[in-house]
């Protein structure tokens, strides 16, 4: 009798863990937990150091205030010669003409820069016809009047030039900030603030 209820007792318990496995394998989440699923290796993201090379840009010539060019003489080159000219920058041109035709591009370049920093000075008239006409002050000048430009001349337009850069400010003067000058043959005894030379005038502040 022991032995068939004993019999019994096993079959029900292989019957239950049986049916618990069937279960299991038809069941939703935690069946997916019994079955091994490939999953895609992602890459580990590496990371390069590379230097950045940026290029420096050229050092500006050394007496260049707004400008590209290399010399002074570039400069005057890549100045348009203007179809009309205002009095002012006529009177400019002529004074830088007459004053430092044939010397050196600074010379006259510091010549022309006189005339602009006397008329921005208030101390001298405001306008550079202002400035050169003003009495005694350019040997040049005869009763408010200049005398006669050759205007089909080299030296001409090499004044014209200089008076657009000098009025522009795009180059820096061999004697920044000079008021008056004088040819380098006489000896007016200024008590001034003596600047430089370049070439035949002599320049101060």
């Amino acid at each position: 009798m022991r032995t068939k209820v004993e019999w019994a007792s096993a079959a029900a318990l292989a019957a239950t863990v049986l049916t618990a496995l069937l279960g299991a394998s038809g069941s939703g989440a935690a069946a997916s937990d019994l079955i091994p699923v490939l999953t895609e290796e992602k890459p580990t993201p590496q990371f390069v150091s590379e230097p950045v090379v940026q290029a420096i840009p050229a050092a500006p010539a050394p007496n260049a205030e707004n400008s590209t060019a290399d010399s002074l003489k570039d400069l005057v080159s890549q100045q348009a010669t203007p179809e009309g000219m205002s009095r002012d920058m006529r009177c400019l041109a002529g004074a830088i003409y007459f004053e430092a035709r044939g010397e050196s591009l600074e010379g006259q370049l510091a010549v022309g820069h006189v005339i602009v920093n006397r008329a921005k000075s208030g101390r001298f008239p405001t306008s550079y016809c202002g400035v050169v006409m003003q009495p005694s002050q350019f040997s040049f000048v005869r009763g408010h009047s200049m005398p006669a430009v050759r205007e089909g001349s080299q030296d001409w337009q090499e004044a014209v030039a200089i008076a657009q850069i000098a009025d522009e400010g795009i180059w820096k003067s061999e004697a920044p900030g000079a008021l008056f000058f004088h040819a380098k043959r006489v000896s007016p005894n200024w008590r001034l603030t003596k600047l430089a030379q370049v070439d035949n005038h002599i320049f101060y502040r």
